[in-house]
C-alpha cells in the first residue's frame, strides 16, 4: 500500500466536502429564485444536501458489490452525527429542540431505524425492500411541503439573511446556480470513487473488515458536511438549526441513502451477522436516546459531553474488535453491565426531577 492511495483517500474526502457545499448552496438559492418555500428548502435541499456524501459513496459502493461499506457508511453517519456531531454542538452551547423534532421526526428517525433491523433479518435488503424505504422519502417529503404551508414569514426572513437569497431572478443567477449544481455532483461523484476504492485497499492492508472501515472512518469522512453546518450553527446561536439537520440527515440515510443503495445494488445489501447483532441495534438505541433528553426541548452541556464519551467508548469497541484484543470481553461486559445502566438511571433522575421542577 503505497502513499497514493493516502492521497486518493484525503482528496476524495475534499472532493466530497467541497461538492456537497456547491450543491447545497446552488440548490438552494435556485430554489429561492425559483419561489420555492423556504422552509422546504431547508428541510429537504439543506438536510438532505448535507448527507450527498453518503449518498454517493454508498450508491457507489453497492454497484461495485461492496455491501459492508455503503451498510456501514448509513449506519455509522447515523450513529456519528447523534452521538459526536450533536454531542459536540451542545457541549460549545446548550441545543434547543423544536416540538416538531419531538412530535414528528425524532419518531420517525426511530421508525426508520427499526424498519432496517427487520428488513436485513434475512441478511439482505432486497431491491423491493429498497423501494419501500426509498418510496418512504417521497411521503416524508410530501408531508413536510404540507406543513410548509404553516410557515410563518419571519421564517423566510431568516432563512434569507442565513443563506444570503434575494429575491431577484437575474441573469446571473439562473446561470451561476446551475453550474454550481452540476459541478457539486461531479465531485460527488468523483470523490466517492476515490474515497471507495482507497478505503477498500485500506481495510485489506490492514486486515480490517470493509464494514469497520464504512463504519468509522467513511462515516466520519462523509459527515464532515453535516459537522460544519451543525458546529457553526451552534456557534451562531442558531441552535435549533444544529438538532434539525442532523435528524434529518439520519432519516434521509436510511430513506433515500440506503434505499437507493439496495435498488441498485445487483443483488440487494446484504446484511452481515455483525452488523445485525450490533451496529444496527447500536443505532436504533441512539435514535430512542433521543427521545428523553430531548423531552426538555434542550440537549444540556453534560448530555452533549455524555454522547460524545458514548460516540469514543462505540469507536473504541470497534478497534478492540477488529484486533480481537484480550481485553474486549472485559470492556463489553463493563460497558452493558456498569456504564449503560448508570447511564440510563442517571437520566431517569434528572428527567423526572426536571418534570417535578416545571410540575411545581
Amino acid at each position: 500500500m503505497g502513499f497514493s492511495v493516502f492521497v486518493l483517500f484525503v482528496a476524495g474526502l475534499i472532493l466530497l466536502v467541497i461538492g456537497a457545499e456547491a450543491l447545497v448552496r446552488g440548490a438552494s438559492r435556485l430554489a429561492a429564485i425559483m419561489g420555492i418555500s423556504p422552509l422546504i428548502i431547508g428541510l429537504t435541499v439543506v438536510a438532505f444536501g448535507t448527507s450527498a456524501p453518503e449518498l454517493a459513496v454508498s450508491v457507489n459502493a453497492s454497484l461495485k458489490g461492496q455491501a459492508d461499506i455503503a451498510l456501514g457508511n448509513v449506519v455509522g453517519s447515523n450513529i456519528f452525527n447523534v452521538l459526536f456531531i450533536l454531542g459536540v454542538s451542545a457541549a460549545i452551547t446548550p441545543l434547543a429542540v423544536s416540538r416538531q423534532l419531538i412530535r414528528l421526526d425524532v419518531p420517525v428517525m426511530i421508525g426508520v431505524s427499526i424498519l432496517t433491523l427487520l428488513f436485513g433479518f434475512d441478511g439482505n435488503i432486497s431491491h423491493w425492500e429498497g423501494g419501500i424505504l426509498f418510496s418512504g422519502i417521497i411521503i416524508y417529503t410530501a408531508f413536510l411541503i404540507y406543513q410548509s404551508k404553516k410557515e410563518r414569514n419571519g421564517n423566510k426572513d431568516e432563512f434569507t439573511i442565513e443563506y444570503g437569497i434575494s429575491n431577484g431572478k437575474s441573469v446571473r443567477q439562473w446561470v451561476i446556480n446551475p453550474v454550481l449544481i452540476v459541478a457539486g455532483l461531479g465531485m460527488l461523484v468523483l470523490g466517492s470513487r476515490w474515497l471507495v476504492d482507497s478505503s477498500v485497499t485500506i481495510a485489506q492492508a490492514l486486515g480490517v473488515s470493509q464494514l469497520v472501515i464504512g463504519l468509522t472512518i467513511i462515516a466520519a469522512g462523509t459527515s464532515l458536511p453535516e459537522v460544519a453546518t451543525s458546529i457553526i450553527a451552534s456557534i451562531r446561536g442558531e441552535r435549533d438549526i444544529a438538532v434539525g439537520n442532523v435528524i434529518g440527515s439520519n432519516i434521509f440515510n436510511i430513506l433515500s441513502v440506503l434505499g437507493m443503495a439496495s435498488v441498485v445494488s445487483p443483488h440487494g445489501i446484504q446484511v452481515s451477522g455483525a452488523a445485525l447483532r450490533f451496529d444496527i441495534p447500536v443505532m436504533i438505541a441512539v435514535a430512542v436516546a433521543c427521545l428523553p433528553i430531548f423531552t426538555d426541548y434542550v440537549i444540556a452541556r453534560w448530555e452533549g459531553l455524555l454522547f460524545v464519551g458514548y460516540y469514543v467508548a462505540y469507536t473504541s469497541y470497534l478497534i478492540l474488535a477488529a484486533i480481537q484484543h484480550v481485553t474486549l470481553s472485559f470492556y463489553s461486559q463493563m460497558m452493558f453491565l456498569f456504564v449503560v445502566p448508570i447511564t440510563l438511571i442517571t437520566l431517569i433522575i434528572v428527567k423526572l426531577y426536571a418534570f417535578k421542577k416545571r410540575a411545581g
